[in-house]
């Protein structure tokens, strides 16, 4: 095994920016990134013409991200060999992941994840331990930041090595190392690197910026880091014990031979410069042709005025100094229909359509749903990949938690629905008896429409008679303040059946045949 040093991290960090660089990945992800935000006129000259923008990649995009990602995400454990103690373990794993999801808002991160991944090509996840707050957390890395060791590798787990990059203002970064407790000689002996800025710094700034480097790679079957910046070691060879790289990496269209993948926008491009163009040009034509031009004899008028009501002077006759009016030549039809025709072929073939993108009235439900789900049916391969991306992520965290939770006490449900807290060792969890999948619910706007109109027909035809029951499965966005409304039904609903069951007490009591015999009987008897 070579030795590590500062200098063997960094020529290995720049063997990677090099690969980078020869596949035009900067310049790329800029301009991806430009078009996606309506900085779409950038680097032209044409100071005279109105730079109009139209915007249809952000559409597109946006709506590929919102099918993927609309769906709430589950993670279920199953074990292998399905025993009493095996069927708790996966209850207390699966609550533990739960629990991870809210504290780090993982849901958060992934949506930011996929528009990273459909812009630039690639999504990514870092996953590292937080000894401040004893925790796994995450950070959203960009594609330019995660460098493979075998570029031509897209499986993570496969790779000789992984770096990653982190950059810091130098007066900030001193700031967070002295707080870690290291040595002023060696802090003050950080200077910046001089390296390019990475898209989104500060050009002003390059000058005070430090790379730090995070040099991952495996070793006797776990993983091993060391942190370095270009000359200086920060933090020597630590061994994590997991045997999973922490790391999430996803393609949107994958690339042969490359770990990077290819975003949607890029092959958008051309389309999007053909409208921006030809709407500009048509705009500047309806400014320069749209009023008529006023023609005048300049030997029998001097001077030409606008002003309403001024008199204006001629030489010679009168009649023979009347101008004219010239009006120009209409701008062809063919260049609207053009660019409807583009935004429309655009949209089509990335199944953007106006169903899926929602430009229809919803009359006919079942129809839409399915022309929605034929539209979405070319995303399913990002789809699956975005579910293996999760299901990476919640491997990784059972990593950390089988390698740093120990003994820690957890609260969750057991099959019988009973709520049970109890310490739980996870290092003598058997995390390999278990099987992960990820569920995905059906959340998306036309399923709640199905929805509703399933319920209405349902309370119409008499089979639900319950009014509760009925606003109690329909989605709470569709009724204002929906608890509220359900909770003085139900106070209506109770008084109406404590009223009705001393109703018919009283009735009970006073037309009773059987009592009213009784009683006549045993009046007789006292009589006699």
């Amino acid at each position: 095994m070579k030795i590590k040093t500062p200098e063997t991290i960094w020529k290995a960090y720049e063997k990677c920016t090099d690969y980078n660089d020869s596949i035009d990945l900067a310049e790329t992800i800029k301009q991806n990134e430009n078009f996606y935000i309506g900085r779409q006129w950038e680097g032209v000259t044409a100071p005279d013409i109105d730079k109009t923008t139209f915007n249809i990649i952000k559409r597109v995009v946006n709506y590929l991200i919102a099918m993927i990602i609309a769906d709430d995400i589950a993670v279920q454990l199953t074990p292998f060999v399905r025993t009493e103690s095996s069927s708790t373990e996966c209850k207390i794993i699966k609550t533990e992941i739960e629990r991870i999801f809210e504290k780090t808002k993982t849901k958060t991160r992934l949506r930011e994840v996929l528009r990273n991944c459909a812009v630039d090509g690639d999504g990514c996840l870092y996953v590292f331990w937080d000894n401040a707050s004893d925790d796994p957390k995450l950070e959203v890395v960009d594609n330019t930041k995660m460098l493979f060791g075998n570029p031509f590798e897209r499986e993570v787990d496969e790779q000789p090595y992984i770096i990653l990059v982190k950059r810091h203002k130098l007066d900030v970064f001193k700031e967070q190392l002295e707080d870690e407790g290291m040595s002023k000689d060696k802090i003050n002996s950080i200077k910046s690197d001089g390296d390019e800025e990475y898209y989104g710094e500060d050009k002003d700034t390059s000058g005070e910026i430090v790379t730090e480097l995070v040099y991952m790679w495996k070793e006797k079957g776990t993983v091993h880091f060391m942190r370095t910046t270009k000359d200086l070691e920060l933090k020597g060879d630590t061994d994590t014990g997991y045997r999973k790289y922490p790391v999430s990496w996803m393609n949107w269209d994958t690339i042969k031979n490359s770990y990077h993948g290819q975003s949607p926008i890029t092959g958008l491009i051309p389309n999007q410069v053909y409208v921006n163009k030809l709407f500009a040009m048509s705009l500047e034509h309806e400014k320069r042709m749209a009023f008529p031009k006023l023609f005048y004899d300049m030997t029998k008028i001097h001077k030409w005025s606008n002003k309403i009501g001024q008199a204006i002077g001629v030489v010679g006759d009168v009649n023979s100094a009347v101008m004219d009016v010239s009006k120009a030549a209409d701008m062809n039809g063919t260049v609207s229909i053009l660019v409807d025709k583009v935004v429309e072929y655009t949209k089509d073939f990335m199944g953007a359509n106006d169903a899926a993108l929602g430009n229809v009235n919803p009359e006919n439900t079942s129809a839409i749903i399915a022309v929605q789900k034929a539209a979405t049916a070319p995303l399913e391969l990002q789809r699956q990949a975005f579910y293996q991306f999760v299901e990476d992520v919640v491997r990784i965290l059972i990593e950390m938690m089988r390698k740093n939770y120990g003994v820690r006490e957890v609260s969750f449900t057991d099959d019988a629905g009973n709520d049970i807290t109890a310490n739980v060792d996870f290092g003598k969890i058997q995390y390999d008896r278990m099987q992960l999948s990820v569920d995905i619910g059906g959340g998306s706007y036309f399923n709640e429409i199905t929805q509703v109109n399933t319920m209405d027909k349902l309370l119409q035809n008499g089979i639900i008679t319950d009014p509760i029951a009925y606003l109690d499965a329909i989605p709470d966005k569709y009724i204002f303040n929906k608890p509220a409304v359900m909770a003085k039904m139900q106070q209506a609903q109770q008084m109406q059946q404590a009223q009705q069951i001393m109703g018919d007490g009283v009735q009970n009591r006073q037309y009773d045949p059987m009592t009213t015999i009784q009683n006549a009987q045993e009046r007789l008897g006292e009589q006699i």
